[in-house]
């Protein structure tokens, strides 16, 4: 059982919500979780015949973007440890025209079976919040990335305009969970349980240095929507 500092069994959270995952994520966040995808990857390098890694996958939605960006040649893992997200993943990528760019398996973002200095590329969207130790994730990430490959994180931020913040908490605090109620079959607690995850989770310059802690370099950050969203991009 993995355990968020709350105690929550995120595991269980995620395989119990992702029948609906995809269309909460498109009601809650009103679509923009695409384009700020999008935007990210436009600013990303895809080296030719990449092998690229997309940790806590989810359904898929970013492994099958990348492998619409970068060459036929390109290899893309996507990495996650619910097994029913993955099934809602695979069923996508079978329908996509990119099945045999991409393969998903199982894993812990925390503890990755997989050897050194083995991906160009490693991406990770909306999930490193989730993850009990980010920064062991962090260094995870750091340890399988080759010499100068590229980390791009695309997480869920704060806003730290005082005119705009009482408006995302309360958004967030209570828009969003009585969606969750309304539209994914009274799944209030865990979208409440998401919200949390939002909101106490490091600002994005914090994060910003635990990225230079850990040994990466280039470190560059980019906002998305009055801050509700932040990319860092850095190098090893």
């Amino acid at each position: 059982m993995t355990l968020s500092p709350k105690n929550t069994d995120v595991k269980s959270l995620f395989d119990t919500i992702a029948p609906e995952y995809d269309k909460m994520n498109n009601i809650i966040s009103l679509g923009s979780h695409k384009k700020w995808r999008q935007k990210v990857m436009n600013k990303m390098v895809f080296p030719n015949e990449a092998q690229i890694i997309d940790l806590a996958t989810g359904t898929a939605d970013w492994a099958i973007a990348l492998a619409e960006n970068s060459d036929v040649k390109t290899k893309i893992v996507g990495l996650d440890f619910s097994e029913a997200m993955l099934a809602v993943g695979q069923t996508k990528v079978d329908l996509s025209d990119y099945s045999e760019k991409i393969t998903l398996v199982q894993g812990d973002v925390m503890a990755l079976d997989l050897p050194d200095n083995r991906f160009d590329i490693v991406t990770i969207g909306f999930g490193l919040r989730n993850l009990p130790d980010p920064k062991k994730g962090i260094d995870e990430m750091y340890r399988i990335l080759k010499p100068g490959g590229q980390l791009v994180i695309l997480e869920t931020s704060q806003p730290d305009s005082p005119v705009v913040k009482p408006f995302w908490q309360l958004y967030f605090g209570h828009v969003m969970p009585l969606f969750g109620r309304v539209f994914a079959k009274g799944k209030y607690r865990e979208y409440k349980y998401l919200d949390e995850t939002t909101e106490n989770f490091m600002d994005y310059m914090t994060l910003g240095q635990v990225l230079l802690k850990a040994g990466f370099q280039k470190v560059r950050i980019s906002r998305f929507n009055l801050g509700a969203a932040a990319a860092h991009y850095a190098t090893k």
